[in-house]
């Protein structure tokens, strides 16, 4: 017997139990690989059940929103400064509540959830697209326009919810209220402020409030 025809090191084969050690090697395999497959099944139907559920919710509703809150915020200070061309990220009104304030080429000030509409991805702003930018969710190639929130490309089915940002004479940024999707800046603010501001909300012109003359600003 030459070198390299030596049997390896270890437990000297017997020349009688070769078909019964290989029928058992067989067994071995086919178990492990069935508990593998069973195994991967049950992650994937878990992750994509989760998924489904997440999803439905979402667009149902059943899940939070940004905005959903009656009650007015407390304001917060959002930056120190925002020049043309900058966006920043911040919390608000709650710590989950993902939010992008943007200044547009213009001077624009501009709010919303970051969150998308539709299934809660992390929501961007592109400066080089266009002359306002835009606001992009690159999970499933979602666009929002940069001025409005409306959407203009993909599968989101709603605007984005608006957050309401003021400048202090110091250049500070502060978020002060909240819009539900699509819901009208008039009709958000006075759904906020009738209880918690009434002077602001007389100065809108708000249903309801004392003084009120309908032709509030938006």
């Amino acid at each position: 017997m030459s070198v390299t025809e030596q049997p390896a090191p270890g437990r000297v084969p017997d020349p009688g139990d070769g078909d019964a050690a290989a029928a058992a090697l067989r067994d071995r395999i086919s178990a492990d690989s069935l508990t593998t497959r069973r195994d991967y099944l049950r992650i994937v139907a878990t992750v994509s059940g989760g998924l489904a559920i997440g999803g439905v919710g979402v667009a149902a509703g059943i899940l939070h929103r940004h905005g959903d809150s009656e009650k007015l915020p407390e304001p917060k200070k959002v930056t120190d400064a925002l020049a043309p061309g900058q966006s920043v990220a911040f919390r608000f009104p709650g710590d989950e509540d993902r939010a992008l304030a943007v200044r547009l080429a213009d001077g624009s000030l501009v709010g919303y959830s970051a969150v998308c509409t539709h299934l809660a991805c992390a929501v961007l702003w592109r400066e080089d697209r266009g002359n306002d930018g835009e606001l992009y969710c690159p999970c499933h190639e979602g666009v929002f326009d940069a001025r409005t929130g409306e959407v203009t490309a993909g599968p989101p089915p709603r605007p984005l919810p608006r957050i309401f940002l003021t400048e202090r004479p110091d250049g500070s940024v502060w978020a002060v209220a909240t819009a539900r999707s699509g819901e009208p800046a008039r009709e958000a603010l006075c759904r906020q402020f009738l209880d918690s501001r009434p002077e602001m909300a007389q100065q809108l012109g708000c249903p309801g409030a004392a003084g009120a003359t309908g032709s509030g600003r938006t």
